[in-house]
C-alpha cells in the first residue's frame, strides 16, 4: 500500500512537474487517504512500525556524505547551528502555542 502511494507521488510529480518532492506529495496523499476512510490505520500500521524501527538505517548515507562537507562546517559551523536551534525553537514554540489555542476552544 505505501509502495503504491510513492510510485503514484512519483508518477504525479514527473508528468505534472509540481514544485514539491514527491514524498512530500506521497505524505500529502497518504494523509488524504487517511482521513476520507479510503484507508485505515491498520492496513498501514505494520508498515510504518517497521519503517519507525529502523529509521537510522536511513540516515547512514547522508552522514556519511556530509564528512566530505568537514570544511563548510568549520568555516561556517556556528552559523549553523544557531540557525538549527533558533528553527527548532521556533517549531517548539509555535506547536505549544498551536496546541494551548486548541485546547483552550475545546
Amino acid at each position: 500500500m505505501l509502495w503504491g502511494i510513492c510510485l503514484l507521488s512519483d508518477a504525479l510529480v514527473a508528468l505534472t512537474g509540481l514544485p514539491v518532492p514527491a514524498n512530500v506529495l506521497g505524505i500529502l496523499i497518504l494523509f488524504g487517504l487517511l482521513c476520507l476512510g479510503v484507508i485505515r490505520i491498520e492496513q498501514v500500521e505494520g508498515m510504518a512500525d517497521f519503517l519507525l524501527r529502523h529509521l537510522m538505517f536511513f540516515f547512514i548515507p547522508i552522514v556519511t556524505g556530509l564528512m566530505e562537507w568537514g570544511g563548510i562546517f568549520r568555516e561556517h559551523g556556528p552559523a549553523l547551528v544557531l540557525a538549527i536551534v533558533v528553527s527548532s525553537l521556533a517549531a517548539l514554540f509555535a506547536c505549544a502555542l498551536l496546541a494551548l489555542a486548541s485546547s483552550r476552544k475545546e
